[in-house]
């Protein structure tokens, strides 16, 4: 297995955004990085938060991890050289991994912290205002690149350059590349839906949606 590794850790409060001429938000989306161990508890890190605790953060969506690699891409594509560590909002970069390697239920050690995955992120209109791409959240959809979410297993201190230690893959058919393959690109897929929403380790939030798409057809 390819080396993987916490690159960076970054974290941030709510606050309110735009002004001027644009209607003001709020939201918890400006990350910064941290220096230093960073406390990592069931419902998040130390320093972070979320301003729409309907549809983000509590325990399985504690942290939204990125791949390092995909970054390029998007500053490529998007023409954004600014569209760096942070630009969707993520608390963990990560090296050496992507939505193709992980699996729903793995479980790592970084630093003191165990986490364990818990559902593929569900990409929101934020970053799409925040970088003024009205269409971001749809290709984040269709290139894959949506990141991932952990739940904490066990709190601890996590820091910058630390090794992800893969402890435990129950369920290695269910990559995040996967799932965001059924969730988006095979609506139709009841059969598949059912399957994915049996995962013991799949969030609440993914089993609802995926069990309503599976009865009703939607």
């Amino acid at each position: 297995m390819e080396d993987v590794r916490l690159v960076r850790i970054l974290t941030g409060k709510p606050r309110d955004l735009g002004g001027g001429t644009a209607p003001t938000w709020r939201s918890g989306i400006c990350k910064e990085p941290a220096d230093g161990p960073v406390w990592l508890g069931k419902t998040g890190l130390s320093g972070d938060g979320q301003a729409d605790l309907k549809h983000h953060g509590g325990p399985d969506k504690a942290v939204l991890a990125y791949a390092e690699a995909h970054y390029p891409l998007w500053q490529k594509e998007l023409g954004l050289p600014r569209f760096f560590h942070g630009a969707t909002g993520e608390n963990f970069v990560i090296s050496g991994q992507s939505e193709a390697s992980a699996c729903i239920g793995d479980i790592y050690r970084i630093g003191k912290a165990v986490v364990q995955v818990s559902q593929p992120r569900q990409p929101c209109w934020k970053p799409a205002r925040r970088w003024n791409v009205p269409d971001l959240a749809l290709r984040m959809q269709n290139t894959g690149r949506t990141g991932w979410y952990f739940r904490v297993l066990e709190e601890g201190a996590v820091e910058t350059g630390t090794e992800v230690i893969l402890l435990d893959r129950p369920y290695p058919q269910w990559t995040i590349a996967r799932c965001n393959e059924i969730m988006y690109r095979r609506r139709e897929d009841r059969e598949s839906a059912m399957q994915l929403a049996a995962c013991p380790s799949l969030s609440e939030s993914w089993v609802r949606t995926l069990l309503k798409r599976a009865e009703e057809g939607k």
